[in-house]
């Protein structure tokens, strides 16, 4: 395979959020005296959106009358503060710029709102993505959040390249999906949000325990 375009997950791939996510799920919690959930609890919280982040972490979920202005409040705290505790993991910089080197396109398609992820990749990958190839959550845009492939198909449109020459990096089950769905491969990371078991269960088939592992695996033509 000649790799052109690599498509990253943000949270759990490219930065470790958890952090941030964790404090906006519980300051939103609190504000209704609801029990607070643990940093592991959001862990397997994440992935599908922040509305599904906050659906598994109030009592009741949907149907909880509150569950709206809990979601409210949690969204609002999150744009101010989503990059307190944020960074990118160790080597994930230096492999955005090798492959930068190496002339491959770069973007980033996140279950994230879409202007917490254009914030946090501009200020961590501003050298190697734009406003346009930082996508997030838009279904208001009637583009469906993944595991639809939508925002990745979009994608490859703006990048200019055919799916035969790309390639897909997350760290979870929704990513490996979304992968099969847009019909493209993908490589899976070990550093993220769930384990490997959990992920060769749901389907992945490819795995990268560090940036400088997957960058020999991107760079590789024995796909």
């Amino acid at each position: 395979m000649n790799c052109k375009a690599v498509i990253f997950d943000l949270d759990g791939t490219l930065l470790n959020t958890l952090d941030d996510i964790a404090e906006s799920c519980n300051f939103a919690l609190s504000a209704f005296n609801f029990p607070l959930r643990t940093v592991d609890e959001v862990r397997q919280f994440v992935g599908n959106g922040y509305s599904r982040l906050i659906e598994l972490a109030v009592p009741g979920g949907k149907e909880n009358p509150l569950f709206q202005q809990v979601l409210q409040k949690g969204k609002d705290f999150y744009s101010k503060n989503c990059q307190n505790k944020t960074a990118p993991y160790d080597g994930i910089p230096e492999l955005m710029e090798k492959l930068s080197k190496e002339g491959i396109k770069l973007g980033i398609v996140s279950n994230k709102p879409d202007n917490e992820v254009k914030t946090l990749a501009k200020r961590y990958f501003n050298s190697y993505v734009t406003k346009e190839t930082a996508v997030g959550e838009m279904e208001d845009k009637g583009i469906r959040r993944k595991p639809f492939p939508d925002s990745v198909n979009k994608l490859i449109s703006i990048l200019g390249v055919n799916k035969e020459e790309v390639l897909y990096v997350g760290d979870s089950d929704v990513d490996v999906l979304t992968a099969k769905n847009a019909g493209i491969k993908c490589i899976s990371v070990t550093w993220g949000f769930r384990t490997k078991d959990f992920l060769e269960k749901n389907g992945a088939l490819y795995f990268a325990d560090s940036p400088a592992q997957l960058f020999q695996m991107i760079c590789s033509t024995s796909w």
